[in-house]
């Protein structure tokens, strides 16, 4: 079987940066309340007429993705899209990729497991490659959170959390064993799927016009609901387990971590897990401080960052752990 590299990433997020004052002027919160309890300093959102949508800033990403990789956009054999906030209900963002790429007829394949999508979309698009079924994948995840929220003090738990943007990846085909993607491990546990959830919309018409329309409902089903204490109970167990999992089917330790980038849930869940796992500062990136939560994008994000900052090397054990909605979580294992 073959071997899946990483052979390029791109990140993008919106210019428009939304610091926690400027939330407090929308809603009765404060930086403080929402540092200590998220780690969050500032997040981008989308601004009215910026051109951005998810599947903009998608192909925004993308193409930085594939200059890297050295490769042409016609290489592209699939194309995997990652989002809980696509732009319509159907169809997905993948064909809205394709087309703005002018990429022939190649598969295109939407991913919604929410937090833990690219972590699902990158077992995917290995398996694809492993098999020798496609060669060359674009792996994309990408987020509009800021239309769907709600901006009042009611929706201050979970609308100070989520920011905008998007990652991608070109993974291709390799024959250097023990290279590369070494394994994927994902899960699910549906009885808790409501706990995290938004069971009702399009992002053309969202929170903001719904609830105008509605001013004295207080069961909008449109805006995320998030059991926050249960989830913060959950991811921590969950990142443990799914780490741990893919290290001893690797036949690895923890000393053999070169870098972990866990999906950018809250700062005090890496915290947690970083202190369990005993690994120092330089081993753990973070930028959740910067962009908040940004679900499906948030993993791509950091790794184009660590990887753009030297943080990652040759011949690097890299691990990328995600939970989330529904709830899903899972992991991957990568030499660099």
């Amino acid at each position: 079987m073959y071997q899946t590299k990483i052979a390029g990433l791109g990140k993008y997020v919106p210019e428009n940066i939304v610091t926690n004052d400027d939330l407090s002027k929308l809603m009765d919160t404060n930086d403080e309340w929402i540092t200590e309890r998220t780690g969050i300093k500032e997040r981008r959102h989308i601004k009215k007429g910026d051109g951005n949508t998810t599947a903009t800033m998608g192909v925004k990403a993308a193409k930085i993705a594939i200059e890297r990789s050295g490769i042409s956009k016609d290489d592209i054999d699939l194309i995997v899209f990652a989002t809980l906030s696509p732009d319509y209900y159907f169809p997905g963002c993948g064909v809205q990729v394709q087309e703005m790429l002018e990429i022939d007829t190649c598969p295109a394949l939407d991913v919604r497991n929410q937090c833990s999508g690219f972590i699902y979309g990158l077992s995917v698009a290995d398996q694809f490659i492993k098999t020798g079924m496609y060669k060359n994948v674009l792996l994309i995840g990408s987020e509009n959170h800021s239309g769907g929220l709600d901006f009042t003090t009611r929706g201050r738990s979970v609308s100070v959390i989520f920011g905008d943007g998007a990652g991608a990846a070109v993974l291709t085909r390799s024959d250097h064993n023990g290279q590369g993607v070494l394994s994927t491990h994902l899960h699910s546990e549906g009885k808790h799927a409501l706990e995290l959830s938004l069971k009702g919309p399009s992002t053309e018409h969202w929170v903001p016009e719904i609830i105008a329309e509605n001013p004295q409902g207080d069961d909008i089903p449109y805006y995320p609901y998030m059991n926050g204490q249960f989830v913060f109970k959950n991811a921590i167990q969950r990142f443990s387990e799914v780490i741990n999992e893919g290290l001893q089917a690797n036949g690895l330790e923890v000393s053999d971590i070169d870098m972990l980038i866990p999906h950018q849930a809250n700062l005090r869940i890496s915290q947690f897990v970083q202190q369990k796992f005993r690994l120092s500062d330089d081993k753990v990136y973070n930028n959740i401080q910067r962009y908040g939560n940004t679900t499906a994008a948030s993993i791509p994000i950091a790794l184009t960052e660590a990887w753009e900052e030297g943080k990652i090397k040759d011949e690097d054990i890299v691990v990328l752990a995600a939970f989330g909605s529904g709830f899903t979580w899972g992991s991957a294992i990568i030499k660099w």
